[in-house]
C-alpha cells in the first residue's frame, strides 16, 4: 500500500512571539519540522512525503530541515490559509497513493504507533483521524457584560479533541479538498471530508502528541526535550564482495597487495560498505542501495571512501554525531595486520572523528565456505549515533 505523509509546515506561526515561524524554532538540536518529518521518514509503512513550507523557503531554504530522508520528499509552496497548503500538497502527491496522511509540523512528539493505528483506520474507513477525549467539564458561553458567561454544560462523553495525524483514502480527501477549493472555510481536512458527505472515524490519540502554539508552548515542549537523555543510536551493517583477479585489494580506504580484489560496481570495500550501512541505520536513512544503487553510473568504480563521507554527512544533516565505529574483516589471506592503522585513519578521516574511535579487526574463516576458501572477502560494522 502506497502511503504519503503531507506535512503542513507553511503557517506563519507567530503566536509564539517570535520571528522565525514556530515549526522551524529549534528543539534539541533539530527544528520541530526536521522532527516530524523523521517521524515519517523513518516509518517503515511511509512510502513518501510532500512537506508544504513558507514560499520563501521553497526554493531550496527548506533543505537544511528536510535533507537526508530516507524517502522521496517533495517540498512544495504553501497558500494562504492552511486548508490551501494542503491542498497544494495533495496536487504533488504522487497519483500511485492510495492513502494520505496530514500532519502538523507544529506536532513534533508524534509516535510511530499513532502513525501506524492512524494509516490501519484510514485504509479500513476512509477517514480517521487521532483524537482525544475531553476530560475537562466542557462549557459553551456567550459574550456579556464585557465577558464570558456560560450558555450551557456539554457533556463531555461526545466531545473529543482533534490531533494529526489524519489519514485518507485518496479519493475522499480528493472530495474534501474540492470542497475547500468551492469557498469552504474549514480547520483541518476532517472537517472538509464531513462536508463532502464522509464519516470520519477517531483513532485514539496521544497526549504527548501536543501542538506547539504559543511561547508557553514552545517552553514546554524544550522542558521535556532537556528531561529527557538522548538515546544512542546502534546500526549494524555487513557486505561481501566475491574476489577475482585484475581487481585492487581495497579495505578500509587502503589498498594492499594481493593478486585479487573484490568484484563491485564501485572499489567494493567491504568496510566502508558495511559501515555506511551501520551509519545509515542507525539514522533510519535506509542503506547503501537506497543512496548509492549500483544502477547508477555516477558510482562506477567510486571510491567508497567517498561514499562514506557522504554517508556520514547524511547523518550530520539530521544532527547525529557518530560516536564510534567498530569493524570485523572477514578473510581468508592477506594478512590485515600491518594496514589496520591506516584503514582506521582512513575511516575516521571520513567520518570526521578521531582514529581511536575506529576499531578494526581481522579475522579468517578457518578456510570454510566461500571465504574460507579464498573466494570472498566479507565484514560486519557497528556504529553508535547520538
Amino acid at each position: 500500500m502506497h502511503v504519503t505523509a503531507i506535512i503542513a509546515a507553511a503557517g506563519a506561526g507567530r503566536r509564539v512571539g517570535r520571528p522565525t515561524p514556530k515549526q522551524l524554532l529549534d528543539l534539541g538540536g533539530q527544528s520541530m519540522l526536521a522532527r516530524s518529518v523523521a517521524a515519517f521518514d523513518s516509518h517503515p509503512r511511509v512510502t513518501d512525503l510532500v512537506v508544504v513550507v513558507p514560499a520563501e523557503l521553497a526554493d531550496g531554504a527548506a533543505g537544511a530541515h528536510v535533507g537526508g530522508t530516507a524517502r522521496e520528499v517533495k517540498v512544495v509552496a504553501g497558500g494562504p490559509r492552511r486548508q490551501d497548503s494542503v491542498a497544494n500538497g495533495f496536487d504533488a502527491v504522487a497519483p500511485r497513493a492510495e492513502i494520505v496522511l496530514i500532519h502538523d509540523a507544529a506536532r513534533p512528539f508524534v509516535s510511530g504507533d499513532l502513525i501506524e493505528r492512524t494509516i490501519d483506520a484510514a485504509a479500513a474507513h476512509g477517514a480517521a483521524i487521532a483524537a482525544l477525549a475531553a476530560h475537562d467539564t466542557v462549557k459553551r458561553a456567550k459574550i456579556a457584560g464585557g465577558g464570558h458567561v456560560v450558555v450551557e454544560t456539554i457533556p463531555r462523553d461526545t466531545i473529543f479533541l482533534a490531533q494529526t495525524p489524519q489519514g485518507f483514502r485518496r479519493d475522499v480527501l480528493a472530495a474534501a479538498i474540492a470542497v475547500g477549493r468551492s469557498g469552504v472555510d474549514a480547520t483541518d481536512e476532517a472537517a472538509l471530508a464531513e462536508r463532502a458527505g464522509y464519516e470520519v472515524h477517531l483513532v485514539a490519540g496521544d497526549a504527548g502528541n501536543v501542538k506547539v502554539t504559543t511561547e508557553e508552548d514552545f517552553a514546554a515542549a524544550r522542558r521535556r526535550m532537556e528531561g529527557q537523555v538522548p538515546p544512542g543510536r546502534v546500526g549494524t551493517g555487513y557486505d561481501l564482495h566475491r574476489l577475482v583477479t585484475g581487481r585492487p585489494l581495497v579495505i578500509g580506504g587502503t589498498t594492499i597487495p594481493f593478486d585479487r580484489g573484490p568484484l563491485g560496481h564501485s572499489d567494493g570495500d567491504v568496510v566502508c560498505h558495511a559501515i555506511i550501512d551501520a551509519v545509515l541505520g542507525a539514522a533510519s536513512l535506509g542503506d547503501i542501495g537506497v543512496h548509492f544503487p549500483d544502477s547508477d553510473p555516477a558510482w562506477k568504480d567510486a571510491s567508497s571512501v567517498e561514499l562514506l563521507r557522504r554517508a556520514a554527512a547524511m547523518a550530520a544533516e539530521r544532527r547525529f554525531e557518530i560516536v564510534n565505529v567498530d569493524v570485523t574483516v572477514i578473510l581468508e589471506q592477506p594478512k590485515l595486520r600491518g594496514h589496520i592503522d591506516r584503514m582506521r585513519a582512513s575511516i575516521a578521516g571520513a567520518l570526521g572523528i578521531d582514529p581511536e574511535r575506529v576499531s578494526v579487526k581481522g579475522k579468517t574463516n578457518e578456510g570454510v565456505d566461500a571465504i574460507g576458501r579464498g573466494e570472498a572477502i566479507a565484514a560486519h560494522a557497528v556504529a553508535l549515533l547520538k
